[in-house]
């Protein structure tokens, strides 16, 4: 057993009212991945934000090589070797990528100018250690990346400095299988350099392939320690305190599934050929792929956003032709986007004003809607408490929600447009495992009061567990149907094309 690299001792920490952290012990080996999990609210990113000198424990230790640290602000947790990633990158999108990994310590020539050929050079063997390196420019712009190469390049970012510690907090959140896999091995590669990985995730499977160790932080204390990976099950009940039984909600039975809610043949456009498409009411939907499949593009074109320019699209038997957004909200269609933080909420808005949203926008200026007292169009402060979503009350700004609740608002916002067709895309990404089987749950419930859902998942578990049918994507056309429960190995087959299966 070698020696710590880092050790946090009895860390305690208090906000006004709230105490995050109670005398929690940490630490964290050269050439391992400690798993660090728990519910949202549990305590790891403060524990992290103490780690790398955003706040400061109210008592407790850090020690570094096992000599006592003090940090005050992240450039010097940097400086001593500890780089963090965290889910809401820190890259300028109007740099290059170059820029972006020596960003404040540029490399000079001998006159005091950048060396730009040297920070490319540099750059690129940072790079190396991905299999996209390849494919990444270092002349390339940030913000034309996507967001699985913009993960790759944070990554590399932080190995770039030379870190000893490296935290990661959901990295493959954006990520599909195939670029999991990716990082997968950059992890493995990292650990066997002597890097000490700190990994933060929700995800079950990403603990047992990776993870030497496992953390489990609960209610800002430490629920359990394993020093060897346990089942699944056992890290749940430490996370959440009990069993939880039927993590996924059962499929729909044959009875409870209607007729098509939505149905498109030939649908096309430059990025989707030939689309044949059902989705019935009372049945949950599920598309995989790799990214760049089209299944977002397909999400987009339903919704008016980019849309079909050929073929046919009938909802609930009626020929329809959304051209925006805007059409395909009257039309009955709702859209939970991908990035809730940046696409689909205001989060210095309030709860119920995040739930009005698309209920205000489509009200008439004459509406007595517009009257009422408190501002409850559409009987929303009813839809948010049938959502049960946790919240000191609902003028509450909505960014101090956990990631489940944000994301049960938004179900509620659709709600009350009373949707014909609802389109979840990553429905649980960055959310915990007892609010994931909420969210679960709640799309059951919506199935079977009459909706048709079609969702969107890079979690293949997910699609497969909550899915009645997994429809599988590949270069913009359905290539392949499975009924619930196939294997994640029949549905990677198809989505990656190694062997051939019939649409």
């Amino acid at each position: 057993m070698t020696a710590p690299v880092i050790e946090m001792r009895g860390i305690t920490k208090t906000f006004p009212g709230v105490r995050a952290l109670s005398d929690v012990s940490f630490d964290v080996r050269a050439g391992e991945v400690q798993a660090l999990v728990g519910e949202n609210g549990a305590g790891k990113s403060t524990l992290i934000k103490i780690l790398s000198g955003v706040y400061r424990a109210d008592s407790g230790e850090v020690r570094l090589g096992g000599t006592p640290v003090h940090f005050s602000h992240p450039v010097e947790s940097l400086a001593a070797g500890i780089a963090v990633i965290y889910q809401e990158f820190s890259l300028l999108p109007e740099r290059t990528v170059a820029q972006n990994l020596f960003l404040g310590r540029e490399p000079r020539t001998r006159f005091g100018l950048i060396d730009a050929r040297r920070m490319r050079e540099e750059s690129r063997e940072a790079l190396s250690l991905f299999a996209a390196a390849g494919r990444i420019d270092p002349d390339r712009l940030v913000g034309e990346l996507d967001v699985a190469t913009q993960q790759v390049v944070e990554i590399a970012k932080a190995v770039s400095t030379g870190a000893r510690v490296v935290v990661m907090d959901e990295p493959t959140a954006a990520l599909n299988e195939a670029e999991c896999e990716e990082l997968f091995a950059a992890v493995d590669t990292l650990r066997g350099r002597g890097v000490a990985i700190i990994y933060i995730t929700h995800r079950m499977r990403e603990i047992t392939r990776l993870a030497d160790r496992v953390t489990v932080l609960k209610d800002g204390e430490i629920a359990a320690r394993f020093d060897e990976v346990p089942e699944p099950g056992a890290i749940v009940r430490a996370m959440v305190g009990r069993d939880i039984e039927d993590f996924y909600a059962p499929p729909a039975r044959p009875e409870e599934i209607g007729a098509p809610v939505l149905a498109v043949r030939g649908g096309g456009n430059d990025r989707l050929r030939d689309i044949d498409l059902e989705v019935r009411a009372g049945e949950i939907v599920g598309l995989a792929g790799i990214q760049g499949a089209g299944r977002v593009a397909l999400a987009m074109a339903l919704f008016g956003e980019a849309p079909f320019d050929r073929g046919e699209v009938t909802l609930d038997g009626e020929t329809v032709s959304f051209r925006t957004p805007r059409a395909a909200i009257r039309g009955g269609v709702g859209l939970l986007p991908g990035d809730r933080k940046s696409e689909g909420l205001v989060l210095m808005q309030s709860v119920r004003d995040n739930g009005m949203l698309t209920s205000r926008a489509f009200a008439s200026p004459l509406s007595s809607h517009r009257r009422n007292a408190n501002g409850d169009l559409g009987g929303m402060d009813r839809l948010l408490d049938g959502m049960e979503i946790r919240a000191a009350n609902y003028d509450q700004d909505i960014r101090a929600l956990s990631g489940g609740n944000q994301q049960k608002a938004i179900v509620a916002r659709w709600l009350s447009m009373r949707p014909r067709l609802l389109i979840f895309i990553e429905p649980t990404r960055g959310i915990d495992v007892n609010s994931k089987a909420g969210i679960y749950h709640l799309m059951r419930d919506l199935a079977r009061e009459g909706a048709g859902i079609l969702m969107i998942s890079s979690d293949l578990p997910e699609v497969i567990g909550v899915a009645d049918r997994v429809l599988v994507m590949q270069e913009g056309r359905i290539v392949a149907e499975f009924p619930h429960g196939a294997s994640e190995q029949e549905v990677m087959h198809a989505a990656t094309g190694e062997r051939g299966v019939a649409a």
